[in-house]
């Protein structure tokens, strides 16, 4: 039996969940992504869900929350997000280091990798593979999966990880996406009660449907990739969020927020993220 956390804060029979992705943090408090200062872009957006959203009941960190991978970087992405006032959980990106973010969440439920929400499972899974850019989904966390909705047949689900599982359309960007989306595929493909597939990585918005299964990738908290780019492509939209409602009937509502003014100069010498 998987150790499952319950949050049970509704409003009109449903949850709100708030997505915050790659924020690529800096043990340096003025650590700075392509000319960015992603500490300050991260809690413009959490200023922003505070503004936007009356009440969060689940917040949801879906990978590359760090850039060095220091405790320090995690500890500020948990300072700065304690601002909003919901139960957490994270799960890890290629750029973060699974042992100093296992050390900053020590003692919390922040990894831990199942949360009921309202009549609703969230399961979010591991696919950072060490030292790789690529991810992948062990049988591990493929047994995490399966179990976790096995053992909830009447919940609906939403199933998290950090890289994409689908082509983006950014040439780019699919050698390192899922190295094995098929062995995803084949343990949803069972289970008729999942409803979203939610992940980050790509830095840009992505919504479609596979078979009755919602894809939906979300913007950065700080620098966002041009969308359908061949080759690494900084965009100049700005920093946001991916809002879900989910209802206790199965059905899902979501958007996206963007910060509204805001403009910062790309650091063409950086070369790379």
């Amino acid at each position: 039996m998987l150790d499952v956390s319950t949050q049970t804060s509704a409003v009109d029979n449903s949850v709100l969940v708030v997505q915050l992705s790659d924020s690529h943090l800096f043990a340096d408090a003025t650590g700075r992504l392509m000319g960015m200062d992603t500490q300050s872009s991260l809690q413009q957006v959490v200023a922003q869900v505070l503004q936007e959203q009356s009440q969060v009941d689940l917040v949801l960190g879906t990978g590359d929350l760090s850039q060095d991978g220091s405790v320090e970087s995690y500890q500020w992405f948990r300072q700065l997000t304690a601002a909003i006032s919901a139960p957490a959980r994270w799960l890890p990106g290629n750029h973060d280091e699974l042992a100093p973010m296992q050390a900053a969440c020590e003692g919390t439920d922040l990894l831990r990798p199942v949360v009921d929400v309202g009549n609703w499972r969230v399961t979010l899974l591991d696919s950072s593979v060490p030292g790789a850019v690529p991810g992948y989904l062990g049988d591990t966390q493929l047994a995490v999966l399966e179990r976790a909705l096995s053992e909830a047949p009447d919940r609906y689900h939403l199933v998290c990880l950090h890289h994409h599982p689908v082509a983006i359309g950014s040439e780019w960007m699919e050698p390192i996406g899922l190295r094995n989306p098929e062995a995803l595929f084949r343990v949803l493909d069972r289970f008729s009660q999942v409803r979203a597939l939610l992940w980050g990585h790509v830095h840009q918005v992505f919504d479609q449907h596979r078979r009755s299964v919602r894809l939906l990738a979300s913007p950065s908290t700080c620098v966002q990739f041009a969308p359908g780019s061949d080759d690494f492509q900084v965009d100049s939209t700005a920093p946001g969020y991916r809002w879900l409602r989910l209802f206790d009937d199965g059905r899902l509502e979501t958007g996206v927020s963007r910060l509204s003014g805001f403009a910062f100069e790309i650091d063409e010498s950086a070369g790379g993220y």
